[in-house]
């Protein structure tokens, strides 16, 4: 079993930052896919940004230059370096993991910007 635990969400004004962290425990295999998702009002989960165990990372276009995704030494953990954010980034975030097939979920962590 895999627990997924996300922190550091919280209300920012348009142009702050902010940090987002997953941690990662259970059974945690060496090859695995982490990502972050987000989930508007409205709206449907859409994949923020994904980075696999050999540090190959991916963006969505709505936030290539602005988002950084990275893992930790221990690699059971992952971040999302948010810079530059617009209101449209509001949503709850979801971390998540894939691994042998089965994929994971975070409680997600609620981000709100304004303007």
């Amino acid at each position: 079993q895999v627990q997924l635990v996300e922190s550091g969400g919280g209300l920012v004004q348009a142009g702050g930052s902010l940090r987002l962290s997953c941690a990662a425990s259970g059974s945690i295999f060496n090859f695995n896919i982490m990502a972050w998702y987000r989930q508007a009002p409205g709206k449907q989960r859409e994949l923020v940004a994904f980075i696999s165990s050999g540090g190959l990372t991916n963006y969505a276009d709505s936030v290539k230059g602005r988002f950084t995704i990275s893992r930790g030494n221990a690699k059971n953990t992952v971040y999302l370096q948010m810079n530059s954010l617009k209101v449209e980034d509001t949503g709850v975030y979801y971390c998540n993991l894939q691994a042998r097939g089965s994929g994971y979920w975070g409680q997600g962590t609620q981000v709100t910007v304004s303007s």
